[in-house]
Protein backbone atom coordinates (compact mmCIF):
# COMPACT_ATOMS: atom_id res chain seq x y z
CA UNK A 1 0.00 0.00 0.00
CA UNK A 2 3.27 2.39 -0.33
CA UNK A 3 2.40 3.54 3.75
CA UNK A 4 5.45 5.21 3.73
CA UNK A 5 4.28 7.95 1.12
CA UNK A 6 0.22 7.91 1.36
CA UNK A 7 -0.74 10.10 4.28
CA UNK A 8 -4.31 9.69 6.11
CA UNK A 9 -5.38 13.70 6.49
CA UNK A 10 -8.38 12.31 8.88
CA UNK A 11 -6.21 12.29 12.11
CA UNK A 12 -3.91 14.07 13.85
CA UNK A 13 -3.48 17.95 13.97
CA UNK A 14 -4.89 19.80 10.92
CA UNK A 15 -2.09 22.33 11.35
CA UNK A 16 0.76 20.02 10.97
CA UNK A 17 -0.69 17.93 8.56
CA UNK A 18 -1.66 21.08 6.42
CA UNK A 19 1.91 22.16 6.58
CA UNK A 20 3.50 19.30 5.98
CA UNK A 21 1.32 18.25 3.17
CA UNK A 22 1.66 22.36 1.44
CA UNK A 23 5.32 22.75 1.59
CA UNK A 24 6.31 20.04 -1.17
CA UNK A 25 3.43 21.72 -2.80
CA UNK A 26 5.17 25.22 -2.38
CA UNK A 27 8.57 23.99 -3.45
CA UNK A 28 6.82 22.59 -6.55
CA UNK A 29 5.31 25.91 -7.60
CA UNK A 30 8.36 27.94 -6.76
CA UNK A 31 9.83 25.60 -9.41
CA UNK A 32 7.42 25.97 -12.01
CA UNK A 33 7.48 29.43 -12.15
CA UNK A 34 11.54 29.36 -11.86
CA UNK A 35 11.20 26.92 -15.13
CA UNK A 36 8.71 29.94 -16.78
CA UNK A 37 11.23 32.47 -16.41
CA UNK A 38 14.13 30.29 -17.68
CA UNK A 39 11.89 29.23 -20.39
CA UNK A 40 11.51 32.72 -21.22
CA UNK A 41 14.99 33.97 -20.90
CA UNK A 42 15.86 30.85 -23.53
CA UNK A 43 13.28 31.71 -26.48
CA UNK A 44 14.20 35.32 -26.31
CA UNK A 45 17.93 35.06 -25.88
CA UNK A 46 18.25 32.48 -29.17
CA UNK A 47 15.05 33.00 -31.03
CA UNK A 48 14.62 36.93 -30.88
CA UNK A 49 11.88 39.16 -30.10
CA UNK A 50 9.86 38.12 -32.43
CA UNK A 51 9.64 34.62 -31.44
CA UNK A 52 9.41 35.34 -28.05
CA UNK A 53 6.12 38.06 -28.57
CA UNK A 54 4.94 34.74 -31.10
CA UNK A 55 5.38 32.41 -28.23
CA UNK A 56 3.41 35.30 -25.77
CA UNK A 57 0.41 35.65 -28.70
CA UNK A 58 -0.73 32.22 -27.36
CA UNK A 59 -0.61 32.88 -23.51
CA UNK A 60 -4.29 33.12 -22.68
CA UNK A 61 -5.49 30.70 -25.28
CA UNK A 62 -2.58 27.83 -23.89
CA UNK A 63 -4.02 28.77 -20.70
CA UNK A 64 -7.83 28.53 -21.34
CA UNK A 65 -6.89 25.10 -23.04
CA UNK A 66 -4.24 23.18 -21.21
CA UNK A 67 -6.15 24.77 -18.04
CA UNK A 68 -9.17 23.26 -18.72
CA UNK A 69 -7.08 19.74 -18.91
CA UNK A 70 -5.67 20.30 -15.69
CA UNK A 71 -8.76 21.35 -13.75
CA UNK A 72 -10.38 18.50 -14.86
CA UNK A 73 -7.56 16.43 -13.82
CA UNK A 74 -7.80 18.05 -10.65
CA UNK A 75 -11.67 17.44 -10.50
CA UNK A 76 -11.22 13.56 -11.25
CA UNK A 77 -8.79 13.32 -8.37
CA UNK A 78 -11.39 14.23 -5.75
CA UNK A 79 -13.57 11.51 -5.76
CA UNK A 80 -10.10 9.07 -5.46
CA UNK A 81 -9.86 11.37 -2.13
CA UNK A 82 -13.30 10.08 -0.89
CA UNK A 83 -12.48 6.94 -1.26
CA UNK A 84 -9.53 6.60 0.00
CA UNK A 85 -10.50 8.92 3.19
CA UNK A 86 -13.75 6.21 3.38
CA UNK A 87 -11.01 3.74 2.87
CA UNK A 88 -13.27 1.96 0.11
CA UNK A 89 -10.21 0.93 -1.74
CA UNK A 90 -11.43 -1.11 -4.19
CA UNK A 91 -14.06 1.43 -5.01
CA UNK A 92 -10.84 3.50 -5.52
CA UNK A 93 -9.35 1.64 -7.95
CA UNK A 94 -13.03 1.42 -10.14
CA UNK A 95 -12.71 5.46 -9.91
CA UNK A 96 -9.27 5.55 -11.24
CA UNK A 97 -10.02 2.85 -13.87
CA UNK A 98 -12.65 5.54 -14.73
CA UNK A 99 -10.51 8.36 -14.55
CA UNK A 100 -8.59 6.33 -17.46
CA UNK A 101 -11.16 5.76 -19.52
CA UNK A 102 -12.81 9.25 -19.34
CA UNK A 103 -8.80 10.72 -19.63
CA UNK A 104 -8.88 9.22 -22.95
CA UNK A 105 -12.04 10.33 -24.43
CA UNK A 106 -11.37 13.45 -23.62
CA UNK A 107 -7.99 14.46 -24.44
CA UNK A 108 -8.85 12.64 -27.61
CA UNK A 109 -11.65 14.84 -28.48
CA UNK A 110 -10.23 17.95 -27.43
CA UNK A 111 -6.77 17.40 -29.56
CA UNK A 112 -8.98 17.12 -32.96
CA UNK A 113 -10.84 19.89 -32.05
CA UNK A 114 -8.57 22.08 -30.80
CA UNK A 115 -5.88 21.50 -33.78
CA UNK A 116 -8.23 21.26 -36.11
CA UNK A 117 -9.37 25.27 -35.64
CA UNK A 118 -5.53 26.13 -34.52
CA UNK A 119 -5.16 28.09 -37.43
CA UNK A 120 -9.08 29.81 -37.26
CA UNK A 121 -8.18 30.36 -33.30
CA UNK A 122 -5.09 32.45 -33.73
CA UNK A 123 -6.95 34.78 -36.12
CA UNK A 124 -10.22 35.67 -34.00
CA UNK A 125 -7.51 36.90 -31.40
CA UNK A 126 -6.18 38.80 -34.50
CA UNK A 127 -2.51 37.83 -33.94
CA UNK A 128 -0.37 40.10 -35.86
CA UNK A 129 0.91 38.82 -38.94
CA UNK A 130 4.48 39.28 -38.59
CA UNK A 131 4.78 37.27 -35.81
CA UNK A 132 1.82 35.02 -36.66
CA UNK A 133 3.92 32.01 -37.98
CA UNK A 134 5.63 31.42 -34.89
CA UNK A 135 2.67 31.43 -32.62
CA UNK A 136 1.16 29.08 -34.66
CA UNK A 137 4.09 26.74 -34.77
CA UNK A 138 4.40 26.71 -31.16
CA UNK A 139 0.59 26.33 -30.33
CA UNK A 140 -0.56 23.81 -32.27
CA UNK A 141 2.29 21.52 -31.04
CA UNK A 142 1.19 21.98 -27.76
CA UNK A 143 -2.52 21.22 -28.30
CA UNK A 144 -0.91 18.34 -30.07
CA UNK A 145 0.75 17.39 -26.57
CA UNK A 146 -2.73 17.25 -24.83
CA UNK A 147 -2.62 13.52 -24.02
CA UNK A 148 0.76 14.12 -22.40
CA UNK A 149 -1.08 17.22 -20.01
CA UNK A 150 -3.84 14.77 -19.23
CA UNK A 151 -1.64 11.52 -18.54
CA UNK A 152 0.97 13.67 -16.51
CA UNK A 153 -1.67 15.58 -14.09
CA UNK A 154 -4.17 12.48 -13.79
CA UNK A 155 -1.49 10.58 -12.10
CA UNK A 156 -0.13 13.00 -10.22
CA UNK A 157 -4.12 14.66 -8.82
CA UNK A 158 -4.28 10.56 -7.70
CA UNK A 159 -1.11 10.25 -6.02
CA UNK A 160 -1.69 13.91 -4.08
CA UNK A 161 -5.73 13.04 -3.32
CA UNK A 162 -3.87 9.90 -1.64
CA UNK A 163 -2.06 12.33 0.46
CA UNK A 164 1.69 11.70 -1.02
CA UNK A 165 2.40 15.22 -2.44
CA UNK A 166 6.32 14.45 -2.24
CA UNK A 167 6.26 12.05 -5.58
CA UNK A 168 4.41 14.59 -7.66
CA UNK A 169 6.77 17.34 -6.59
CA UNK A 170 9.70 14.94 -7.70
CA UNK A 171 8.21 14.28 -11.06
CA UNK A 172 7.39 17.97 -11.58
CA UNK A 173 11.17 18.90 -11.50
CA UNK A 174 12.11 16.40 -12.97
CA UNK A 175 9.79 17.86 -15.78
CA UNK A 176 11.04 20.99 -15.47
CA UNK A 177 14.64 20.14 -15.54
CA UNK A 178 13.81 17.76 -18.34
CA UNK A 179 11.96 20.98 -20.52
CA UNK A 180 14.96 23.08 -20.22
CA UNK A 181 17.63 20.66 -21.10
CA UNK A 182 15.19 19.87 -24.28
CA UNK A 183 14.94 23.59 -24.98
CA UNK A 184 18.25 24.16 -25.14
CA UNK A 185 18.50 20.84 -27.50
CA UNK A 186 15.72 21.79 -29.49
CA UNK A 187 16.34 25.59 -29.83
CA UNK A 188 20.39 25.65 -29.65
CA UNK A 189 21.35 22.81 -31.09
CA UNK A 190 18.85 21.55 -33.55
CA UNK A 191 17.65 25.37 -34.40
CA UNK A 192 14.15 24.08 -34.58
CA UNK A 193 12.69 27.17 -33.96
CA UNK A 194 9.72 28.40 -31.37
CA UNK A 195 8.39 24.55 -32.35
CA UNK A 196 11.65 23.20 -30.37
CA UNK A 197 10.03 25.24 -27.49
CA UNK A 198 7.04 23.53 -27.59
CA UNK A 199 8.19 19.88 -28.38
CA UNK A 200 10.62 20.39 -25.22
CA UNK A 201 7.28 21.06 -22.87
CA UNK A 202 5.35 18.32 -24.93
CA UNK A 203 8.00 15.50 -24.53
CA UNK A 204 9.41 16.61 -21.03
CA UNK A 205 5.41 16.19 -19.72
CA UNK A 206 5.44 12.77 -21.78
CA UNK A 207 8.20 11.58 -20.32
CA UNK A 208 7.27 12.33 -16.75
CA UNK A 209 3.96 11.16 -17.34
CA UNK A 210 5.45 7.68 -18.12
CA UNK A 211 7.75 7.28 -15.91
CA UNK A 212 5.33 8.43 -12.79
CA UNK A 213 3.09 5.51 -14.19
CA UNK A 214 5.73 3.19 -13.75
CA UNK A 215 6.54 4.47 -10.28
CA UNK A 216 2.96 4.26 -9.15
CA UNK A 217 3.00 0.87 -10.66
CA UNK A 218 5.68 -0.38 -8.67
CA UNK A 219 4.95 1.35 -5.48
CA UNK A 220 0.92 1.35 -4.98
CA UNK A 221 -0.41 -1.46 -4.30
CA UNK A 222 -3.40 -0.05 -3.07
CA UNK A 223 -3.70 0.94 -6.92
CA UNK A 224 -3.29 -2.49 -8.76
CA UNK A 225 -6.87 -2.63 -11.05
CA UNK A 226 -8.16 -5.90 -11.30
CA UNK A 227 -10.18 -6.79 -14.64
CA UNK A 228 -13.42 -6.47 -13.39
CA UNK A 229 -12.36 -3.28 -11.58
CA UNK A 230 -11.59 -1.86 -15.18
CA UNK A 231 -15.12 -2.21 -16.11
CA UNK A 232 -16.59 1.22 -17.27
CA UNK A 233 -19.49 2.45 -14.92
CA UNK A 234 -21.79 4.99 -15.97
CA UNK A 235 -22.56 5.90 -12.19
CA UNK A 236 -18.87 6.52 -11.92
CA UNK A 237 -18.23 8.56 -14.70
CA UNK A 238 -21.49 11.29 -13.90
CA UNK A 239 -19.76 11.47 -10.69
CA UNK A 240 -15.91 12.61 -12.43
CA UNK A 241 -17.20 14.51 -14.89
CA UNK A 242 -19.78 16.54 -12.26
CA UNK A 243 -16.22 17.39 -10.35
CA UNK A 244 -13.93 17.28 -13.35
CA UNK A 245 -15.86 19.71 -15.90
CA UNK A 246 -16.74 22.17 -13.51
CA UNK A 247 -12.77 22.85 -12.59
CA UNK A 248 -12.19 22.67 -16.07
CA UNK A 249 -14.42 25.29 -17.04
CA UNK A 250 -13.47 27.22 -13.78
CA UNK A 251 -9.90 27.77 -15.55
CA UNK A 252 -11.71 28.43 -19.12
CA UNK A 253 -13.89 31.29 -17.76
CA UNK A 254 -11.32 33.36 -15.35
CA UNK A 255 -9.20 33.36 -18.79
CA UNK A 256 -11.86 34.92 -20.62
CA UNK A 257 -11.49 37.83 -17.90
CA UNK A 258 -8.10 37.59 -18.52
CA UNK A 259 -8.09 38.36 -21.95
CA UNK A 260 -10.43 41.36 -21.85
CA UNK A 261 -8.42 42.94 -19.26
CA UNK A 262 -5.07 42.47 -21.00
CA UNK A 263 -6.53 43.90 -23.94
CA UNK A 264 -7.50 47.39 -21.84
CA UNK A 265 -4.14 47.40 -20.43
CA UNK A 266 -2.20 47.30 -23.81
CA UNK A 267 -4.53 49.98 -25.41
CA UNK A 268 -2.60 51.82 -22.57
CA UNK A 269 0.88 51.36 -24.49
CA UNK A 270 4.02 49.60 -24.05
CA UNK A 271 4.93 51.08 -20.45
CA UNK A 272 2.16 49.69 -19.07
CA UNK A 273 2.16 46.31 -20.63
CA UNK A 274 5.68 46.07 -19.36
CA UNK A 275 5.11 47.51 -16.25
CA UNK A 276 1.97 44.94 -15.63
CA UNK A 277 4.14 42.42 -17.42
CA UNK A 278 7.61 42.96 -14.79
CA UNK A 279 4.98 43.07 -11.55
CA UNK A 280 3.22 39.42 -12.57
CA UNK A 281 6.54 37.53 -12.91
CA UNK A 282 7.18 38.91 -9.25
CA UNK A 283 3.61 38.01 -7.86
CA UNK A 284 3.35 34.93 -9.77
CA UNK A 285 6.39 33.82 -7.33
CA UNK A 286 4.62 35.37 -4.14
CA UNK A 287 1.65 33.83 -4.67
CA UNK A 288 2.39 30.42 -4.98
CA UNK A 289 2.12 29.68 -1.43
CA UNK A 290 -1.81 30.96 -2.01
CA UNK A 291 -1.39 27.99 -5.08
CA UNK A 292 -0.30 24.73 -2.03
CA UNK A 293 -2.72 26.21 0.01
CA UNK A 294 -5.38 25.50 -2.21
CA UNK A 295 -4.09 22.65 -3.31
CA UNK A 296 -3.69 21.02 -0.27
CA UNK A 297 -6.93 22.06 1.28
CA UNK A 298 -8.41 20.05 -1.76
CA UNK A 299 -6.92 16.73 -0.55
CA UNK A 300 -7.67 17.39 3.05
CA UNK A 301 -11.26 18.14 2.71
CA UNK A 302 -11.98 14.83 0.16
CA UNK A 303 -10.32 12.75 2.50
CA UNK A 304 -12.51 14.30 5.57
CA UNK A 305 -15.54 14.23 3.75
CA UNK A 306 -15.15 10.80 2.76
CA UNK A 307 -13.82 9.55 6.56
CA UNK A 308 -17.57 11.76 6.98
CA UNK A 309 -15.36 13.83 9.97
CA UNK A 310 -17.06 17.50 9.37
CA UNK A 311 -15.58 18.72 12.32
CA UNK A 312 -12.39 18.52 10.82
CA UNK A 313 -12.84 20.13 8.02
CA UNK A 314 -13.99 23.66 9.75
CA UNK A 315 -10.49 22.81 12.05
CA UNK A 316 -8.40 22.68 9.25
CA UNK A 317 -10.13 25.37 7.49
CA UNK A 318 -9.41 27.78 10.39
CA UNK A 319 -5.91 26.31 10.44
CA UNK A 320 -5.21 27.33 6.95
CA UNK A 321 -6.92 30.79 7.27
CA UNK A 322 -4.53 31.45 9.87
CA UNK A 323 -1.75 29.97 8.05
CA UNK A 324 -2.44 32.19 4.68
CA UNK A 325 -3.12 35.66 7.16
CA UNK A 326 0.07 35.30 8.12
CA UNK A 327 1.58 34.97 5.16
CA UNK A 328 -0.16 37.59 3.54
CA UNK A 329 1.14 39.79 6.04
CA UNK A 330 4.75 39.10 5.49
CA UNK A 331 4.52 39.44 2.40
CA UNK A 332 2.96 42.69 1.93
CA UNK A 333 5.75 44.14 4.17
CA UNK A 334 8.54 42.66 1.95
CA UNK A 335 6.70 43.64 -1.20
CA UNK A 336 6.45 47.20 0.43
CA UNK A 337 10.32 47.87 1.29
CA UNK A 338 11.68 45.68 -2.00
CA UNK A 339 8.75 45.30 -4.55
CA UNK A 340 11.03 48.04 -6.95
CA UNK A 341 13.80 46.04 -6.67
CA UNK A 342 12.37 42.59 -7.12
CA UNK A 343 10.73 43.94 -10.59
CA UNK A 344 14.01 45.58 -11.74
CA UNK A 345 14.96 41.92 -12.38
CA UNK A 346 12.98 41.77 -15.56
CA UNK A 347 12.56 45.52 -16.50
CA UNK A 348 15.42 47.61 -17.75
CA UNK A 349 16.36 49.51 -14.52
CA UNK A 350 17.06 52.66 -16.40
CA UNK A 351 13.76 53.34 -16.73
CA UNK A 352 12.01 54.91 -13.31
CA UNK A 353 8.64 55.37 -14.23
CA UNK A 354 8.38 51.51 -15.14
CA UNK A 355 9.82 50.54 -11.78
CA UNK A 356 7.05 52.78 -10.18
CA UNK A 357 3.86 51.29 -11.97
CA UNK A 358 5.15 47.86 -11.41
CA UNK A 359 5.82 48.73 -7.84
CA UNK A 360 2.23 50.38 -7.45
CA UNK A 361 0.89 47.22 -9.07
CA UNK A 362 2.61 44.94 -6.72
CA UNK A 363 1.60 46.66 -3.58
CA UNK A 364 -1.93 47.16 -4.47
CA UNK A 365 -1.99 43.66 -5.22
CA UNK A 366 -0.41 42.53 -1.70
CA UNK A 367 -2.87 44.88 0.00
CA UNK A 368 -5.45 42.05 -0.72
CA UNK A 369 -3.30 39.40 -0.59
CA UNK A 370 -5.94 38.06 2.45
CA UNK A 371 -8.82 37.53 0.05
CA UNK A 372 -6.77 35.96 -2.41
CA UNK A 373 -5.47 33.47 0.26
CA UNK A 374 -9.42 32.59 1.01
CA UNK A 375 -10.19 32.03 -2.64
CA UNK A 376 -8.11 29.43 -3.18
CA UNK A 377 -8.34 28.10 0.47
CA UNK A 378 -12.42 27.89 0.54
CA UNK A 379 -12.69 27.11 -3.17
CA UNK A 380 -10.06 24.04 -3.26
CA UNK A 381 -11.90 22.79 0.14
CA UNK A 382 -15.30 23.12 -1.46
CA UNK A 383 -13.88 21.44 -4.43
CA UNK A 384 -12.84 18.63 -2.21
CA UNK A 385 -15.72 17.91 -0.19
CA UNK A 386 -17.47 17.08 -3.40
CA UNK A 387 -19.57 20.42 -4.53
CA UNK A 388 -16.81 21.55 -7.46
CA UNK A 389 -19.63 22.99 -9.77
CA UNK A 390 -19.30 25.95 -7.46
CA UNK A 391 -15.90 26.50 -8.74
CA UNK A 392 -17.88 27.46 -12.48
CA UNK A 393 -19.63 29.66 -10.38
CA UNK A 394 -16.53 31.35 -8.54
CA UNK A 395 -14.75 31.95 -11.92
CA UNK A 396 -17.82 33.07 -12.98
CA UNK A 397 -17.75 36.04 -10.35
CA UNK A 398 -13.69 36.96 -11.54
CA UNK A 399 -14.71 36.95 -14.72
CA UNK A 400 -17.48 39.80 -14.01
CA UNK A 401 -14.66 41.76 -11.89
CA UNK A 402 -11.48 41.65 -14.61
CA UNK A 403 -14.42 42.83 -17.46
CA UNK A 404 -15.60 45.54 -15.43
CA UNK A 405 -12.03 46.14 -14.65
CA UNK A 406 -10.96 45.65 -18.64
CA UNK A 407 -14.55 48.09 -19.80
CA UNK A 408 -14.86 50.91 -16.94
CA UNK A 409 -11.82 51.01 -14.60
CA UNK A 410 -9.13 50.49 -16.74
CA UNK A 411 -10.35 53.26 -19.23
CA UNK A 412 -11.52 55.79 -16.37
CA UNK A 413 -8.51 55.28 -14.51
CA UNK A 414 -5.81 54.66 -16.50
CA UNK A 415 -3.07 52.35 -14.68
CA UNK A 416 -4.50 52.47 -11.40
CA UNK A 417 -7.24 50.89 -12.25
CA UNK A 418 -5.69 47.82 -13.54
CA UNK A 419 -3.90 47.62 -10.60
CA UNK A 420 -6.99 47.08 -8.70
CA UNK A 421 -8.35 44.36 -11.60
CA UNK A 422 -7.55 41.10 -9.64
CA UNK A 423 -8.20 42.29 -6.04
CA UNK A 424 -11.62 43.24 -7.17
CA UNK A 425 -12.19 39.90 -8.91
CA UNK A 426 -10.82 38.02 -5.28
CA UNK A 427 -13.56 40.09 -3.65
CA UNK A 428 -16.24 39.14 -5.86
CA UNK A 429 -14.94 35.28 -5.99
CA UNK A 430 -14.60 35.71 -1.81
CA UNK A 431 -18.47 37.05 -1.85
CA UNK A 432 -19.73 34.03 -3.33
CA UNK A 433 -17.38 31.40 -1.93
CA UNK A 434 -17.84 31.93 1.80
CA UNK A 435 -21.43 32.16 1.79
CA UNK A 436 -21.48 29.22 -0.60
CA UNK A 437 -18.78 27.24 2.10
CA UNK A 438 -21.56 27.22 4.82
CA UNK A 439 -24.50 26.03 1.86
CA UNK A 440 -22.46 23.16 1.45
CA UNK A 441 -21.35 22.66 5.40
CA UNK A 442 -24.88 22.57 6.23
CA UNK A 443 -25.90 20.10 3.09
CA UNK A 444 -23.20 17.45 4.10
CA UNK A 445 -24.08 18.03 7.93
CA UNK A 446 -27.47 16.70 6.81
CA UNK A 447 -26.60 13.94 4.55
CA UNK A 448 -23.81 12.75 6.70
CA UNK A 449 -26.08 13.09 9.63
Amino acid sequence: MAKNTTKDMTVGSPMKLILGFSVPLLFGFLFQQFYSVVDTVIVGQFLGMNALAGVGATGSINFMIVGFCMGVCSGFAIPVAHKFGARDYSGMRQIVANCVWLSLLFSAVMTVIVVFLCDDILRWMNTPEDIFEDAYSYILIIFIGIPATYLYNMLSGIIRSMGDSKVPLFFLVLSSVLNIGLDLLCIVNLRLGVAGAAIATVVSQLISGVLCLFYMIKRYEILHITKEEWKINTHHMKVLCGMGIPMGLQYSITAIGSVILQTAVNGLGSLAVASVTAAGKVSMFFCCPFDAMGSTMATYGGQNVGAKKLERVGKGLQSCVLLGSVYSVIAFVVIYLFGANLAALFVDAADPQMLQNARLFLIVNAAFYIPLALVNIVRFLIQGMGFSTFAILAGVFEMIARTIAGLILVPQFGFIGACFASPLAWIFADAFLIPAYLHVRRKLEKILG
